[in-house]
C-alpha cells in the first residue's frame, strides 16, 4: 500500500496541485432545491372547459361529453343510456356526466357549454322548472356545481357543439389526433336521479323488537327468568330458524318467511301498496301479498288495514256511500199552507215568450202545487211568483224550504221573508231529500208533461195547466184525499163527468141546498184534514222504519277531518276522484248536517249532510 502511494505521488508531481479545505455547501443546496422544485408555468387553478350534448330517438339515447384543460389534455366520452329518456332528460344526463368527470379530474374552475337552451336557462335560473323529474335533475346539478370554486354555464349554437353532438349519437367519426387525447365509451344503466335502494341487513335484533325473545333463545339459548314465559318462548321457537344471523319463520305457503322488525314494516307495506308495482289494493290483499313475498310479522293484517285506511289516494278514490247515514226525519205541516217547498225545474225546450224554466211551489199539508214558467231564473222573478201565487192566494206561510240556489239565497228575497215573519230553511248541499216534497212535485209535473207532449215539445207551457188540474184532482197516496178537496172542502168537477154525466151532474141539488151543503163541507173539512194528516203521519212512520233499517250511522266530531263528495270535473272523466278535501268540521246541527272549514280556517258556505261526507284518516 505504501509503495503504491509513493508511485502515485511521483506521477502527480509534474502537475501544480495544491490542497484546499472544502467550503460551506449552503448555497449549493439552495441552488439544487430551486432547480428541482420549480413549478410549471401553468396556472395554479385547475381550469377545465366542458362541452355536453344529449340526444334521444327511436333507436336509443346517448350523451356526448368533451373535457379540455389549458395544458391541452382532451377527454372525449360517448355515454350510452340504456334506459328510456326524453330528449331533455338526455341533455340533463350529459350535463351531470360532465360534472362527474370534471370532479374526478380534480377541476376547480369549469366552463360548461351546451346547445340546449332549456337546460342552460333552467340551470342559470332564467327559466322555471315545472316538470317534477327535470326538477330532480336540476337539484342534483346545483348540488354538484356547489362543489366547484367557479362555474359558468353557457348556451352555444349546435354548430359550435358539433363534436359533442356526434358523440351523443354514437357516430364513428373521430376528431384529428391530439397529443393527450383519449376517447371513452361507457353505458349508463339507470338515471342519475334514481336513488340506490336500501338493503336491509339484520345482524342483531333490537331488544324492544317482537323478535328479541326468540332470537336470543336461538342465538345464545337465553331465556327469561319466569318459567312460564320461558316455556312459551321454547314453544314459539319451534316455528323459527336462524340463518346467517337472520331470523326466519317456517311457513305453510312458503318454506321460510323473513321476520321483519317494526322499523321496516312501513317500507314494505308502502312499496307493495303504492310502489312501482302497486295498485293500492285493499288491506286483506296487501297483507297476503306481503306474506307471499316472503315477509312475516305478527300484526300483518292489522298493519296492512291501517296502512290502507290512512292512504290518501285510497280515501279520495274510495267507493260512494249507498246506505243512509242518519235516521229519516219526516216533516209534517201543522196546518194547511203553513209550510211550502220551492224549487226550480228545467231547462225545457224554449217555448213562447222564451220561457224554458218552471218555478214550483208545493204545500206540505194539502200537496197543492203552484207553478209558473220563467224565461230567466232571477230573485225578482221568484219574489214576484211568491207574492202573486202563494201570498195572495193562501196567506203568509210559517216556513219556506228551498235549496241553496242564488235565486233563493238572494238578500232581497231573504229580507222580504223576514219582514213578513216567514222562516226560510235551506237544504244541505246536494241533499235534495231535505226538500223531498218539492222534488216529488217536480217528478209528477215532469212525468205528466212528458206523457202529454207529442212531437212539438215547445208547447209544454200549453199543457202545464192540464197537468196541474189533473194532479190537484187526483187522490194523493199519503193523505188519501185530493189536494183540491183538502183545500176547498169539496171535490172539483172533472171533464169526464160532462162526457158521461155523474150523479151530481144528472141530479144536481137545488141552488139554495147546494150553498148549504158547501157550507156544511167547510164546517166538516177540519175533520177531513185531521184524518188526512193522521194517514200521512202513519205512512211516513212506516217509510221511516223501513229507511232506518238500512242506516249505517256516520257522525263526526267538531275538529275532525272529513272528505267531501267531489263535484267532478268533466275534463277528468272516469279518472276523477270520488272525494275531495280534507276539510275540518266546524260545527254540527241536529239534523245530521255539518258546517265545514278548510285547513286554513276559512269557512265553507252552507251545510253538508253526513251522506256527502266521510272520515279522513291521516
Amino acid at each position: 500500500m505504501v509503495g503504491r502511494m509513493l508511485k502515485w505521488s511521483l506521477e502527480l508531481a509534474e502537475f501544480d496541485i495544491s490542497f484546499e479545505n472544502r467550503k460551506a455547501l449552503k448555497a449549493q443546496v439552495l441552488a439544487d432545491f430551486i432547480a428541482e422544485m420549480t413549478t410549471s408555468t401553468t396556472s395554479e387553478k385547475n381550469k377545465w372547459t366542458i362541452f355536453v350534448d344529449g340526444s334521444s330517438n327511436s333507436q336509443g339515447s346517448g350523451a356526448g361529453i368533451i373535457l379540455e384543460n389549458e395544458d391541452g389534455v382532451l377527454i372525449e366520452v360517448s355515454l350510452g343510456l340504456s334506459f328510456p329518456t326524453t330528449n331533455n332528460q338526455a341533455e340533463y344526463e350529459a350535463f351531470l356526466a360532465g360534472l362527474r368527470l370534471a370532479e374526478d379530474m380534480g377541476a376547480e374552475e369549469i366552463r360548461i357549454f351546451t346547445d340546449s337552451q332549456l337546460v342552460a336557462s333552467q340551470v342559470s335560473g332564467e327559466y322555471q322548472t315545472k316538470e317534477e323529474r327535470l326538477l330532480e335533475y336540476l337539484n342534483l346539478i346545483r348540488t354538484k356545481l356547489a362543489k366547484f370554486k367557479e362555474t359558468e354555464v353557457k348556451h352555444v349554437p349546435r354548430e359550435h357543439n358539433a363534436r359533442a353532438d356526434v358523440l351523443s349519437k354514437l357516430a364513428s367519426t373521430r376528431r384529428k389526433k391530439a397529443g393527450n387525447q383519449s376517447l371513452i365509451q361507457e353505458t349508463l344503466t339507470k338515471p342519475s336521479i334514481e336513488k340506490t335502494a336500501e338493503i336491509m341487513h339484520i345482524c342483531a335484533v333490537d331488544e324492544q323488537s317482537w323478535m328479541s325473545p326468540v332470537y336470543n333463545f336461538l342465538k345464545s339459548n337465553t331465556l327469561p327468568v319466569d318459567s312460564k314465559e320461558a316455556a312459551k318462548i321454547r314453544k314459539r321457537a319451534c316455528s323459527y330458524v336462524l340463518l346467517d344471523d337472520k331470523l326466519y319463520r317456517r311457513g305453510f305457503s312458503i318454506p321460510l318467511l323473513k321476520c321483519v322488525e317494526e322499523a321496516r314494516v312501513e317500507f314494505i307495506l308502502q312499496e307493495i301498496h303504492e310502489g312501482i308495482n302497486g295498485q293500492h289494493i285493499g288491506g286483506r290483499s296487501l297483507a297476503r301479498k306481503a306474506l307471499r313475498a316472503g315477509y312475516y310479522w305478527p300484526t300483518m293484517q292489522n298493519d296492512a288495514r291501517d296502512h290502507v285506511l290512512k292512504c290518501d289516494k285510497c280515501q279520495r278514490h274510495g267507493d260512494m256511500h249507498l246506505a243512509p247515514a242518519n235516521e229519516l226525519k219526516t216533516m209534517i205541516s201543522p196546518w194547511p199552507f203553513a209550510w211550502w217547498g220551492m224549487d226550480i225545474l228545467g231547462p225545457f225546450p224554449t217555448a213562447a215568450r222564451q220561457v224554458k224554466y218552471l218555478i214550483v211551489a208545493v204545500d206540505y199539508f194539502t200537496k197543492w202545487i203552484e207553478a209558473e214558467p220563467l224565461a230567466k231564473i232571477s230573485a225578482s222573478n221568484i219574489l214576484r211568483f211568491f207574492k202573486r201565487d202563494v201570498l195572495a192566494r193562501f196567506g203568509i206561510p210559517q216556513v219556506v224550504v228551498t235549496d241553496n240556489g242564488t235565486q233563493f239565497t238572494n238578500k232581497k228575497f231573504q229580507e222580504f221573508l223576514a219582514a213578513i215573519g216567514t222562516t226560510q230553511h235551506f237544504t244541505s248541499v246536494e241533499h235534495p231529500q231535505t226538500n223531498g216534497q218539492a222534488e216529488a212535485a217536480n217528478r209528477v209535473l215532469l212525468r205528466g208533461l212528458r206523457r202529454r207532449m207529442g212531437a212539438s215539445k215547445g208547447n209544454w207551457t200549453e199543457e202545464l195547466h192540464n197537468v196541474l188540474w189533473s194532479y190537484r184532482t187526483t187522490p194523493h197516496s199519503t193523505t188519501g184525499e185530493t189536494p183540491f178537496r183538502l183545500t176547498y172542502g169539496t171535490e172539483a168537477v172533472i171533464p169526464v163527468e160532462i162526457g158521461e154525466p155523474s150523479s151530481r151532474i144528472e141530479y144536481p141539488p137545488r141552488e139554495d141546498m147546494n150553498d148549504e151543503l158547501l157550507r156544511e163541507e167547510l164546517d166538516l173539512v177540519e175533520e177531513l184534514r185531521t184524518g188526512a194528516s193522521l194517514r200521512e203521519a202513519t205512512l211516513k212512520q212506516k217509510i221511516a222504519a223501513r229507511h232506518d233499517k238500512r242506516v249505517i250511522k256516520r257522525e263526526f266530531e267538531v275538529g275532525s277531518l272529513v272528505l267531501r263528495r267531489n263535484q267532478k270535473d268533466s275534463r277528468e272523466g272516469k279518472l276523477a276522484a270520488n272525494w275531495e278535501g280534507p276539510y275540518r268540521v266546524r260545527a254540527k246541527t241536529e239534523n245530521g248536517a255539518y258546517h265545514l272549514e278548510d285547513l286554513y280556517g276559512k269557512e265553507i258556505p252552507r251545510t253538508w249532510n253526513a251522506e256527502k261526507l266521510k272520515q279522513y284518516y291521516s
